[in-house]
């Protein structure tokens, strides 16, 4: 792949993900398996809206069934399933339809609270998609009504997960097939702390007095609660936020508010700043500590500290009548870090949700800058 982009005078090579590899080798090997025509390139539309010119490696036709794979290509990205080689295998159905699901190499679901349910190949959503997108695609080129069965298999997969977080997500056996633009854009992390920090200037020269921040998507998906506030005001921090308040601090706003996914967020209940699971985790310990606070038991306690997501955790504190209790425990402390990371020198506040059960709790003055960054939208709509 020859796309790049500059980054701190650099120029750095685009990749494309393993989700796109999975696509990709399902569509070459549905064409020859249709057609009985060997096919070296295949071409891909990511969703980012890049093409896609791959090679088509490693191709078996049998009397049923075609398999083939894509090599993975990481860009100037440092990734763990560099040059990986990603497989696809597919047959004929006679149900109709595009049945997708992972074999060796790649991971399968035991715990609740990712993005697919237990039991599922870890073939994450958009992937998923891109697959039966393409499968279909070659399907109605080749005027066919049946079904197919695509198997995504990874060889190296379960030596290379070990690399991974997925052992300590209940991902078992392999990796996860991932990507929701399919395209891998490599980025230092000075960049992307400098990009956080221009964003930020360019909502203050804008006159914003409030700073509306969500950690990624899954906040500004979360911020459709509120109407009023206009997402694409809001700044992503990734995983900075202790760079992020201070930040806020030295340009001067009045008061800084986060919405973000209990995932990230229970960590800053413990004080840590660099919420990248490379940093540090410990979700389950703390979301324990807050729920032992709040009066849970020592047999509660155990089954939270065996949880692998915040969302199961976050169901077995529901289950036991105690979620409320809990959540105004870890956002008294959340209030506690930020506060104490910038000295008081900002009004700091948070808003925490998790994606099955919406909105868990908030700091005392969440209420009052959602008010402020309502006055502030119609403030600048007016102009």
């Amino acid at each position: 792949m020859e796309e790049y982009i500059i980054k701190d005078g650099k120029r750095l090579r685009l990749g494309y993900t393993t989700g796109s590899c999975a696509a990709a080798a399902a569509k070459a090997a549905c064409f020859m398996l249709l057609t009985g025509r060997r096919k070296e390139t295949v071409e891909l539309l990511t969703p980012k809206g890049i093409l896609l010119t791959l090679s088509v490696l490693e191709i078996t036709q049998g009397p049923d069934f075609v398999s083939c794979a894509i090599r993975k290509d990481s860009g100037d990205d440092p990734d763990a399933t560099r040059d990986t080689l990603i497989f696809a295998s597919v047959r004929k159905t006679d149900a109709p339809g595009v049945f997708i699901d992972g074999g060796a190499g790649v991971g399968r679901v035991t715990k609740r609270g990712l993005d697919q349910p237990v039991g599922a190949a870890a073939i994450n959503s958009v992937p998923r998609r891109m697959i039966e997108e393409n499968v279909c695609e070659v399907c109605k080129l080749c005027d066919y009504h049946g079904g197919i069965s695509v198997i995504i298999s990874v060889p190296d997969g379960q030596r290379l997960a070990q690399k991974t977080f997925n052992p300590r997500l209940g991902i078992t056996g392999g990796i996860s097939i991932l990507g929701t633009s399919g395209i891998v854009v490599p980025m230092s992390e000075e960049a992307l702390i400098s990009t956080i920090r221009v964003e930020m200037e360019m909502r203050k020269a804008q006159g914003d007095r409030v700073l509306l921040v969500t950690p990624g998507n899954y906040g500004q998906d979360f911020l459709k609660t509120y109407p009023w506030v206009r997402a694409d005001h809001s700044v992503k921090c990734s995983n900075y936020v202790g760079k992020t308040l201070e930040f806020a601090a030295e340009l001067g706003f009045d008061a800084i508010l986060f919405v973000a996914h209990l995932g990230k967020f229970v960590k800053v209940s413990g004080g840590i700043m660099n919420t990248h699971s490379h940093e540090a985790d410990c979700r389950a310990e703390l979301l324990t500590a807050q729920a032992v606070r709040a009066g849970a038991d020592l047999a509660l306690a155990k089954k939270l500290l065996e949880t692998g997501t915040t969302e199961e955790a976050v169901q077995i504190l529901k289950e036991a009548g105690c979620l409320k209790e809990t959540m105004e425990k870890v956002t008294e402390k959340i209030a506690f870090y930020m506060n104490y990371h910038i000295e008081g020198r900002v009004q700091t506040e948070a808003i925490v949700f998790s994606s099955n059960e919406g909105l868990l709790g908030e700091t005392p003055g969440a209420g009052e800058l959602l008010e402020r960054l309502r006055e502030q939208e119609e403030k600048e709509n007016r102009k």
